[in-house]
């Protein structure tokens, strides 16, 4: 990847989690929102762990535990932690809906289409035909009721989740959290 996109890609992901702990730190929580919120966190961030543990990046193409039912677990985790960050850090001004709102937007008019275009030549030109079966018959986002047929048989690797990071989105989601608990003395 060249440095520039590295780089554009950094500042990204440093603007997300300002704005984050910003709605964060004016956040007027309650108990029951927080409530709501924190299910639906706990919920993605959970589906984010299945993932990350059967997924290996470049080598295999991963079939296997959530990716069975859907193509992006891992964004649909993300958006999960979005909705439930958005719902619990509740503002006196309604800025957590409206984040929420442009949240939605930029995930789903950028952040999707370019990771989907991005990922899908990529994965194709490393797994060919592989790919293209799995990607006409697995659903993009939301997951599928019936699983992927051709599943792989990969078992769930801790030390591999832990390889693709997952830690540090645990970490700060349980840092989010735990700060919007203290906010309401919960």
């Amino acid at each position: 990847m060249p440095e520039r996109s590295q780089t554009l890609g950094r500042l990204r992901l440093a603007g997300v989690y300002i704005f984050i702990a910003a709605l964060i730190v004016m956040a007027r929580p309650t108990p029951a929102l927080l409530a709501a919120g924190a299910t639906l966190a706990v919920i993605g961030e959970t589906v984010r762990i299945w993932a990350a543990g059967h997924l290996t990046k470049s080598v295999r193409l991963a079939t296997a535990g959530p990716y069975a039912w859907t193509q992006n677990p891992l964004y649909l985790g993300r958006l999960l932690i979005l909705t439930g960050l958005g719902i619990a850090a509740r503002n006196e001004w309604g800025l957590n809906w409206l984040a929420l709102l442009a949240g939605y937007a930029i995930f789903f008019l950028y952040y999707i289409p370019r990771k989907l275009r991005v990922e899908g030549t990529r994965l194709e030109n490393i797994h060919g035909e592989a790919f293209t079966r799995y990607n006409r018959s697995v659903p993009i986002l939301f997951p599928s009721l019936r699983p992927y047929p051709g599943r792989g048989g990969e078992r769930w690797s801790f030390g591999q989740m832990v390889r693709n990071q997952e830690p540090f989105v645990m970490l700060g989601l349980l840092v989010a959290l735990a700060f919007l608990a203290w906010k309401i003395g919960v």
